[in-house]
């Protein structure tokens, strides 16, 4: 597999986990009850960046391992994913 193929693979996993790993552990300012004045009360109490970096990472590259398992050693491709969308003919 050509190596841009793997990291356009790879950010996309990556991008995707990102948006599910972003909520994990949040707690807004009105929760904790100390909201920094000039912000909405809804904003991050404690953002934790290095956190959520490393949590998608590790993630992602389990899941890219995964593919990768069963894309080169079972053969199973985007192609064998079955076709859900009804043909209208």
């Amino acid at each position: 597999m050509p190596l841009l193929t793997v990291a356009a693979i790879y950010f996309i996993i990556w991008w995707t986990v990102l948006f599910i790993v972003l909520p994990l552990g949040y707690r807004s300012q009105q929760e904790d009850g100390e909201v920094t004045i000039g912000t909405v009360e809804s904003a991050p109490a404690r953002f934790r960046g290095g956190r959520v970096v490393l949590l998608t990472t590790v993630i992602s590259t389990l899941l890219y391992v995964g593919y990768y398992v069963a894309s080169a050693y079972f053969g199973v491709g985007i192609g064998d994913i079955p076709v859900i969308v009804p043909t209208f003919e």
